[in-house]
This record gives structure tokens, C-alpha cells and sequence, in this order.
């Protein structure tokens, strides 16, 4: 069966073009992940926030540091511990003895990507520290505003099985990552190839191969070309009915909010674009789904006890809802 063919209001070809080459670049060291990868593209273009999930070993950490270099922009890591506090995170107001007054530092935090590994190592006080920035991307300090640099992204990762010395992210932080993105194991082809590759570069930093290709004031623009992809009436109901579903289920305690609702219609928008069309279409949404609302629900103690996952519940509340065609 052939394509269909249209064309497009809007010009994607640069777009298109930077979203390939940053394919490229973090492939020279990333072996499959295709999928994760693109999901991240689509929280950089929302200008949203992204929450890596997966085991030890299976490069978290390794494509969130890859993916900021394709980005001609500052990034900082931070590695979460239970020791951390506020002011290692958002700067702290030191006193001058020159001029007599209190100076404030700035932290880590003021960049353009930030990277925070094992962000559920780090008590609820840091936790909540993260709760402004993230949101409104500034810092007040001493009854001072500092606004972050634009873009502003987090990119966070976390181990699900390890729970010693972990602390559950409170709901609120959840909800304002864009995307809980799963990391899983590459397949056997995909270990195979990886094998492979480092067994010819055993002793080169591959990573250190990988090249920026996109500046922060190019991203600005494709971010705005993202917002002007259209999305009919008919998907904005489908995307209403897919929220308000997970507000009316015997399983669900928690539904997902208003804020769920917008992150899933610029997130449809954006795999639309990298997918090629300036339109959305109901696979779009059904492809996004899943990253943007698992994180955002709470099941109900029942459910947990019995070993249902919140993707199992989804997976049935939606199979009642008609797609629109």
C-alpha cells in the first residue's frame, strides 16, 4: 500500500532536519531506543520535562548526557543523595564583607538542560525545592525572583526496583514532568550490535564523538512552529474524553489534571511534527498517551495490592473510548 500523500500548511523540512541529525549523533553511541529517543524530542519541542524510568545498566543516564550535547546550550548534572539540600540545588545568599550586603549564588539549576540522576534518592525537602522551578521556571530566594534561562529543561532518572534509601516523589512533581518515559532491555539484535561496536572501539570514548546540532535559539523557533500544528475539534474531544475517563474509575483514586490535559495535546502536536505533518492524528495521541498520563494517576490500594499497573488500567479505560477517525 502506498503512502498517502498531502502537503503540509506549515514549512517542517528544518525541523525534520535537526530532529534526524540528532537521531544521528546520539546513535553513534546509543544502540536502539528509537522510540525513547523520540519521546525525549518531543518533551525538548514542549519545552517540557522528562522522567527516565528503568534498571541499572540500560544507558539512562548515558542518553540524557548524549542528547544534551546535540544542544549547542549549558547543561549540569546533579546526582541526587539523602544529604542533598534546597541551596545545593537553587544557589544560596552569601554575605560580602566589601559592600556589607548578602550576595545571592546562583546553583547548579541555571542552565539550559539539567540532568538530575536518581532523582528519588533525595528527601521531600529537596524534593519540593524543585516543585517552582520546574513549573514556572524561576527561583525565589529572600523574597528575590530569579527567572532560569530559556530553554529550561529537566531530565531525570530513577530506579524503580531499588527501593533502600529512595523516597516516592510526591504527586506534584510527578505531575509536572511531561513524560514518564520506560527504559527497558534492548533486544538480542540490538545487545548483539552493541557488543559488537565496543568490542571494535574498546578503549574509545564514543561519546565524546557526539557533536551539537541544534542551538537553544533554533529550538525556540521550532518550538513555536510545534504550536501551530493544527489539531481539530473532534481530537481536542477525544483528548477531554481520555482525561475525564481516568477521573470516573473504580481503580483510579487519583485522576489525571487539567495539566495532564494540555501536556497530552502539545505532546500530540509535537509527535505529529517529528513525525512529519503539520496535522495530528489520532495515533499521535495514542502514541503519547501512555508517557503522559501513567506517572499522573494514583490507583487506589486495591488495585495496588492485587499488582495492577496504572498502563494495565489505562490500557482498559481506553479500550471503551471510540477513536475519531
Amino acid at each position: 500500500m502506498t503512502e498517502p500523500i498531502f502537503n503540509n500548511r506549515l514549512e517542517l523540512t528544518e525541523l525534520n532536519e535537526a530532529v534526524g541529525r540528532i537521531k544521528a549523533e546520539v546513535g553513534k553511541v546509543i544502540v536502539g531506543q528509537e522510540r525513547n529517543l523520540e519521546l525525549m524530542l518531543v518533551c525538548l519541542l514542549c519545552h517540557g520535562h522528562a522522567l527516565l524510568e528503568g534498571v541499572p545498566g540500560v544507558a539512562k543516564t548515558l542518553t540524557a548526557k548524549l542528547l544534551s550535547r546535540t544542544v549547542n546550550g549549558s547543561f549540569k548534572r546533579l546526582q541526587f543523595t539523602p544529604d542533598l539540600m534546597p541551596s545545593d540545588i537553587l544557589g544560596t545568599s552569601v554575605f560580602n564583607p566589601k559592600t556589607l550586603e548578602f550576595e545571592y549564588k546562583a546553583g547548579p539549576v541555571f542552565c539550559n538542560l539539567i540532568l538530575i540522576d536518581e532523582i528519588n534518592r533525595a528527601p521531600a525537602k529537596t524534593q519540593a525545592a524543585l516543585f517552582e522551578l520546574m513549573e514556572e521556571r524561576q527561583v525565589t530566594i529572600d523574597g528575590h525572583t530569579y527567572y532560569l534561562p530559556d530553554p529550561f529543561v529537566v531530565i531525570a532518572t530513577q530506579n524503580p526496583v531499588e527501593q533502600e534509601g529512595t523516597y516516592r516523589l510526591p504527586e506534584a512533581q510527578l505531575d509536572r514532568f511531561l513524560m514518564k518515559i520506560q527504559v527497558g532491555y534492548p533486544g538480542r539484535e540490538e545487545e548483539l550490535d552493541l557488543l559488537r561496536r565496543f568490542n571494535a572501539n574498546l578503549q574509545a570514548d564514543l561519546s565524546g564523538t557526539v557533536e551539537p546540532v541544534i542551538s537553544t535559539e533554533r529550538l525556540a523557533r521550532l518550538r513555536a512552529l510545534v504550536h501551530q500544528v493544527l489539531l481539530e475539534d473532534h481530537l481536542l474531544k477525544f483528548i477531554a474524553d481520555l482525561i475525564h475517563a481516568t477521573r470516573n474509575h473504580q481503580m483510579i483514586e487519583l485522576g489525571a489534571s487539567p495539566r495532564a490535559s494540555l501536556a497530552l495535546m502539545n505532546a500530540a502536536k509535537a509527535m505529529a511534527a517529528v513525525s512529519g505533518r503539520d496535522f495530528v492524528i489520532p495515533e499521535d495521541i495514542k502514541t503519547v498517551v501512555m508517557p503522559v498520563l501513567c506517572h499522573r494517576i494514583v490507583l487506589t490500594p486495591e488495585a495496588e495490592m492485587e499488582g495492577i499497573t496504572e498502563e494495565e488500567v489505562l490500557n482498559g479505560l481506553f479500550s471503551g473510548i471510540e477513536v475519531p477517525r
